[in-house]
Parts: structure tokens; sequence; C-alpha cells
């Protein structure tokens, strides 16, 4: 077996003369990593970290987006543009425009269909508006005692978006149904 010498035979330079290897990139950086790289392109951009069009609402758009291609390839059996999806039953039909309301506030996404519908997404799965934490603060505002106007107004303030009075007050049961149980059970120390 001959070793291979990765080294630049062109230049005469060595690394007490001021020679830098380029520095290959990682090949899986660390969230803190990439964290601070998009943080500092934000701002050098004048780009906003929250609001409308701010940095998280448009992370939160990639990151679901992404998953719901990769859920649409793990159901059909090929990734997009895949030579082995063609003519082989369903397939791709384009996406649909659907808003989410997440924790930094509402995102537009695309959600990817098929041809015979049996497209059942997990991430966001049909018909669902809200994602994880905006139920859990209705629910948590109103074990804190806000009638369901102040936490409308609250959702509306935080999120910039209109929850309706009958979402909110649909979780009360949920709510009272937690504290029966948590009643009958008791806390534990």
């Amino acid at each position: 077996m001959t070793d291979i010498d990765t080294h630049d035979t062109t230049s005469e330079a060595g690394p007490a003369e001021g020679w830098v290897l380029p520095a290959e990139p990682p090949v899986n950086p660390r969230p803190e990593e990439l964290a601070e790289q998009l943080v500092e392109q934000a701002q050098a951009e004048g780009v906003e970290l929250v609001g409308p069009d701010g940095l998280l609402g448009d992370l939160t758009k990639r990151v679901l987006e992404a998953s719901l291609e990769a859920e649409m390839d793990a159901h059909l059996g090929y990734s997009k543009h895949d030579p082995a999806g063609r003519d082989g039953g369903n397939s791709r039909n384009g996406t649909r425009a659907k808003t989410v309301i997440t924790e930094v506030g509402p995102v537009d996404i695309d959600v990817p269909r098929d041809r015979d519908g049996s497209f059942e997404p997990k991430v966001v799965r049909k018909r669902q508006r809200r994602l994880g934490g905006v139920d859990e603060m209705v629910i948590s505002l109103t074990a804190k005692g806000l009638t369901t106007g102040e936490v409308q107004a609250h959702l509306a303030e935080v999120y910039g978006t209109d929850v309706s009075r009958e979402t909110i007050s649909g979780t009360k049961p949920l709510l009272d149904k937690g504290l029966r149980l948590v009643g009958h059970q008791g806390l534990e120390p």
C-alpha cells in the first residue's frame, strides 16, 4: 500500500512562514455553531430574529417543510426527482399551502401531496392548525385563571394571530379533566 502525500508540493512555504492549510468544513456542525452563524448572518443583513419576516419563522418553515418532504419520501419509497418513482403508481402531486401557528408565530408552509391522497403526515397532521406549545400555552393561561378573552388577547399579542374563543373554550374540559385526575391521585412530594 502506498502513502498518499496530501501536502501542497507547489508551495515552498511551510507553516512557520505563514502557510495555512485550508480548513475543511465540519461534516456535521454542532447546532450551537449553526445557530451562532445564523444569528451573525441575520444581524449583518439587518434581519430581525422574531416577527413576521424574522429568522426564527423562516427556520421553522424550512425545518417543517424538510420534515414533511422526508415523510413523503418514506411514504412513497423514493426521493423527490428519483427515476424510481416514474410509472410506479402513487407519486407526488405538488403541494398545498397551509398556515400553522407555532411558538414563533404564524408560519406559512407548503405541505406535499400524493396522487392517491394516502399521505398522512405526522409532523403537521391533516387539518392541524396549531403546533406544540400553543395548546400548552392556552391550558397554562387558563389554569392561571385568565378568562377566554384574556387568553385570546395574550395569544394575539405574543403570536400575532387570532385563536377563536371556541378553540380556547375547548381546552377547558381537558384542563378540568387533568385537574380532577390530580385531585383524585394527589400530588407526590
